[in-house]
């Protein structure tokens, strides 16, 4: 065990980006200080803290809404693509009927089904439902990756001592596919707030809304340039704590046993 050598490299890893962050921002401040831009062409990042600071209340309100839709799309995708994932793996003609359909729902910008979905359900409900839809292929095709993935020697051994169905999923085909559910879950998680944020500018330009993308399309018709670049800076902010959360889920789940887990150990 190198502790003492690791945690200076663990330390490094968390501040390169921070010294990038901060270097990059001094001098985009200096710029438009320099050439005296105008903020409705581009704020300094003072400017945009400062934004930020004074429309915390409303802008953090409408943060809230946009993560509670981003979390339940999310939730929705996890129960519905590791079950379907699973009843794809024990019925193949299951897998052969509908797979391609949710391909299709994949490969379908979500920018043209959000207009859709609104026209048919109540405004929340289609940001649930376009935050899930982004979500719910990653969650499926690597679920049913990791269940097509078991070692044949275990799969042997398994059906040697004549294990029921019931413990080979438990026992064998969920542990097995544990780690490519968890790169679902990494991948989907930001997809959802992607989709909930196409839904809430669709539901921006109707004229109504209240998640944070509706904020940046209200401060862009307003031209109030500051409020969108502090809107941008929260989204920014919830997809790298939401990655963040899952990652570190991941490690918790695959720590001690799992090759991308114990990589440094």
């Amino acid at each position: 065990m190198d502790m003492p050598s690791r945690s200076p490299q663990r330390m490094l890893r968390i501040l390169m980006p921070l010294v990038v962050f901060v270097v990059v921002a001094g001098i985009w401040e200096a710029v438009v200080r320099l050439r005296e831009i105008p903020p409705y062409i581009l704020p300094a990042p003072s400017l945009i803290l400062e934004t930020l600071v004074r429309d915390w209340a409303l802008l953090f309100a409408s943060l809230l809404a946009t993560l509670r839709a981003t979390l339940e799309g999310f939730l929705a995708a996890v129960v519905g693509g590791i079950g379907l994932a699973l009843l794809f793996n024990r019925a193949k003609w299951v897998e052969d009927a509908f797979l391609p359909y949710a391909v299709i729902l994949q490969v379908t910008p979500v920018i043209a089904i959000a207009p859709l979905l609104l026209v048919y359900l109540p405004q929340h409900l289609a940001v649930v439902a376009c935050a899930w839809i982004v979500a719910f292929f990653p969650v499926l095709s690597n679920t049913l990756l990791g269940l097509k993935s078991v070692d044949r020697n275990l799969a042997g051994l398994f059906a040697l001592y004549d294990a029921s169905p019931a413990q080979k999923l438990w026992r064998l085909r969920l542990p097995s596919a544990l780690p490519y559910i968890m790169g679902g879950l990494r991948i989907a998680g930001g997809l959802s707030l992607i989709g909930a944020v196409v839904a809430e500018i669709a539901a921006g330009s109707a004229g109504s809304g209240s998640g944070l993308a509706f904020r940046i399309a209200e401060a862009g018709y307003r031209l109030d340039i500051p409020r969108m670049f502090a809107a941008l800076a929260l989204l920014s902010a919830a997809g790298i704590v939401i990655y963040a959360g899952l990652s570190a889920a991941s490690r918790v789940v695959l720590r001690r046993w799992h090759e991308s887990a114990l990589e440094g150990e």
